[in-house]
């Protein structure tokens, strides 16, 4: 098993914007896996696109990740021309991640879509996706989207763009099974990553498809020194019944642990996801990555 370490932005943000380029070398410098850039229309981070695409030019090796982007709400045929244009600018670093949206019930209304309707548009619009990636010429009639003879170009740099899935209700992740590449865990323990990838694992099965078992991943929330009293809030909103000591590694040791925990249950695909932004007279991200790297980037193999 591959261990691969990477970082994210969402759950902290971005408040200074004159830091992503920092961030950004110092990911690349440092030896870093991957970027993800989650949607959050109402955060302080970019637009994951946009993000993506800047990150993509100040580099030549990270993977360029989202975590989640909401799918329900777009053209899937927008969509998978901006994928597959990141992909070939980035020599074929692209890595889509998706999800139904946000838990926040307020950033729905930015998609203007009912909840009833995220699954099946969801159902509907990714294997569109994959088609216009893959085929000179798309005919599709259903419920949510029409085409006739479309097709994308550029087509993307990779031969098959694989697709995570985010989610953690049962049904989500039976949807990873059936039509995911890969499953984002987010706001779970090592010990329940581990008991609920049998449901995807089974869903795969039962649609005669398999997962890669190195694509089992997981976003691992990090905070330096003390759990934010606003994230203690709103991880008691999203889970109630869990101590958010077990949701949020704090300090380097502590990160180093959970990470090793999560390896231990074949996720391989950590990315740490700091809830605060180092401070510029601190080092900014250079200092802070430097500081990871020493810590935990000796169990990316």
């Amino acid at each position: 098993m591959k261990v691969r370490i990477g970082l994210g932005l969402g759950v902290g943000g971005l408040r200074d914007d004159g830091q992503f380029g920092a961030l950004v070398d110092a990911l690349e410098g440092h030896g870093f896996d991957s970027l993800w850039l989650s949607e959050r229309v109402m955060g302080d981070a970019p637009d994951p696109l946009v993000g993506l695409a800047f990150a993509a030019g100040r580099t030549q090796r990270i993977k360029l990740g989202t975590s989640v982007q909401v799918l329900p709400g777009r053209n899937p045929a927008l969509l998978a021309k901006a994928w597959a244009s990141l992909d070939r600018l980035s020599s074929g670093r692209a890595l889509p991640a998706f999800g139904l949206g946000n838990p926040v019930a307020a950033e729905h209304q930015a998609f203007a879509v009912t909840r009833e309707d995220r699954a099946p548009i969801f159902d509907e619009a990714l294997p569109l996706i994959r088609r216009l990636w893959a085929e000179d010429r798309v005919d599709h009639d259903g419920p949510h989207f029409s085409y006739q003879a479309l097709s994308v170009r550029p087509k993307p740099t990779q031969a098959r763009m694989d697709v995570w899935l985010g989610g953690r209700a049962k049904s989500e992740l039976r949807r990873c099974g059936r039509l995911g590449d890969g499953w984002l865990a987010s706001f779970l323990t090592p010990t329940e990553c581990e008991e609920k990838r049998p449901i995807i694992e089974e869903a795969a099965a039962t649609a005669d498809r398999t997962l890669d078992p190195e694509h089992y991943g997981a976003m691992v929330l990090y905070a330096r020194a003390e759990i934010p009293d606003e994230l203690r809030t709103r991880l008691g909103a999203l889970r109630p019944e869990a101590d958010p000591a077990e949701l949020v590694a704090v300090g380097p040791d502590a990160l180093r642990t959970r990470l090793a925990a999560y390896a231990a249950v074949d996720f391989s695909k950590l990315v740490v996801v700091p809830l605060a932004e180092p401070a510029p007279d601190e080092g900014g991200w250079d200092a802070e990555l430097t500081g990871l790297a020493d810590a935990v980037l000796d169990l990316q193999t």
